[in-house]
């Protein structure tokens, strides 16, 4: 093997190595979130409205005993804020955290830490910028039109490699088909796989996806993979020193969850179809809005007033379009197994 042959990979071989390899950005001491900011981070409201979510998935199964699985846990910040949410409201909370990064030190005890989703799954699993951070190839059509897969280097030097083939370019044929010369997608297959195993974790339930994403109808002409560093957005570079992203084909992975469905489930019917809408619409319907306090509160509980006016503010943040409020959100409920 050539020293060439070694320096140059496909971008999923890449990420793979630079987000999650020993010393990989994702192994950093740091956590996510020193580097950028998620709604976990951005409010408590955004694990209030999970707590709410999971109180809505615990009557629908008829029990106060429920589970709850952050899917890229990064810390543990949001299943932190879901238990600091429920209590006193009757609920027993079986949290655990999917992460692949050791567990941080002074971390709730009632939280599992484990680097794989569980089986038989009884509440809701949810999948916060998971999804975004699974390893993708890039595909980018040669000046013939010819999908190609792009190569990289430790330094971000990309070049074309071979033509796309088999699943990758039916992946592509069916759910990305490039534009034209010059333009670029993801191939999101892993993402479908990794969507469909989670989803299939759960023996009765609900599975819950939040991403930056896109559907069929509006893909990025030329892809969305980026970096970023210490709040910044950075070139892509699989050096391990910044998060490597790109958006997510939502309506692909939902695709694959119901061609996974198969035995018992499947005779049953399957499941039912997933529900794909936005951050702002789900928080909305969940209880967070962006709405400023009545003024006359100003003046008959001025302390009040401050902590509301505060809420709202941190809630418009959530749900801004062109921000937070655009994530998509895709909701797939499982029912009891025949």
């Amino acid at each position: 093997m050539t020293d060439e042959t070694c320096q140059w990979q496909g971008w999923r071989a890449a990420a793979e190595r630079a987000l999650y390899g020993p010393g990989g950005f994702y192994r950093r001491p740091e956590g996510p979130a020193g580097h950028f900011r998620t709604s976990v981070h951005a409010s408590p409201l955004f694990a209030a409205a999970v707590a709410r979510l999971l109180g809505e998935v615990a009557e629908e199964l008829g029990s106060a005993e429920v589970d709850l699985v952050d899917v890229g846990a990064g810390r543990g910040e949001l299943l932190t804020g879901v238990l600091a949410a429920t209590a006193g409201r009757g609920l027993s909370v079986r949290a655990v955290a999917v992460e692949r990064a050791a567990r941080p030190a002074g971390l709730d005890p009632r939280i599992v830490w484990t680097d794989r989703v569980p089986d038989g799954v009884r509440g809701l699993l949810f999948a916060n910028e998971w999804l975004d951070n699974v390893p993708v190839d890039v595909a980018e059509a040669d000046a013939s039109g010819t999908a190609r897969y792009v190569e990289v280097d430790a330094g971000g030097t990309e070049r074309l490699g071979p033509p796309v083939s088999g699943p990758d370019a039916d992946w592509l044929a069916r759910w990305w088909p490039p534009a034209g010369p010059g333009a670029r997608a993801e191939i999101g297959r892993p993402r479908d796989a990794a969507w469909a195993a989670a989803v299939a974790s759960v023996a009765a339930g609900r599975a819950v996806a939040v991403d930056y994403a896109h559907v069929r109808a509006g893909r990025p002409p030329f892809g969305t993979l980026t970096g970023f560093r210490a709040g910044r957005e950075v070139p892509p570079v699989p050096d391990g020193t910044c998060d490597l992203t790109a958006h997510v084909a939502l309506d692909a992975c939902a695709a694959a969850v119901a061609g996974a469905v198969s035995g018992a489930r499947a005779a049953a019917g399957g499941l039912p179809a997933a529900e794909l809408t936005t951050q702002r619409e789900a928080l909305g319907r969940l209880g967070v809005s962006g709405g400023r306090p009545p003024l006359s509160l100003a003046s008959s509980d001025p302390a009040g007033y401050l902590r509301a006016l505060s809420s709202a503010g941190e809630a418009a943040e959530l749900t801004a379009r062109g921000g937070l409020g655009d994530f998509l959100w895709l909701v797939q409920r499982v029912p009891a197994g025949p």
